[in-house]
């Protein structure tokens, strides 16, 4: 296992332990993302968290960001303006 992870490393031109911190970055992201996605059933997030590796990436803006909005909340709606009745004086 050592052997291959170091030719990995090898030919990425970075050292072992960069390797492994990263891996274990990515994974340490990747959990809990899945798991939240999993919970909301989400199945559309839950597959490109899954097949998408950006080293933590998406996974940390899918936690903080993506997770948070609402199904209906990727369009803001435009607000129809408010007609005011004027009141004149003396009348």
């Amino acid at each position: 296992m050592g052997g291959y992870l170091n030719s990995i490393a090898l030919q990425l031109g970075i050292p072992l332990w960069t390797l492994i911190v990263l891996a274990v970055w990515s994974l340490a992201w990747k959990i809990p993302a899945l798991w939240i996605s999993a919970r909301k059933k989400q199945l559309v997030w839950f597959i490109v968290l899954i097949l998408v590796n950006t080293a933590g990436i998406l996974e940390i803006l899918y936690i903080f960001i993506f997770s948070k909005m609402k199904p209906g909340n990727t369009k803001q709606k435009i607000k129809k303006p408010v007609k005011r009745k004027i009141k004149k004086k003396g009348r």
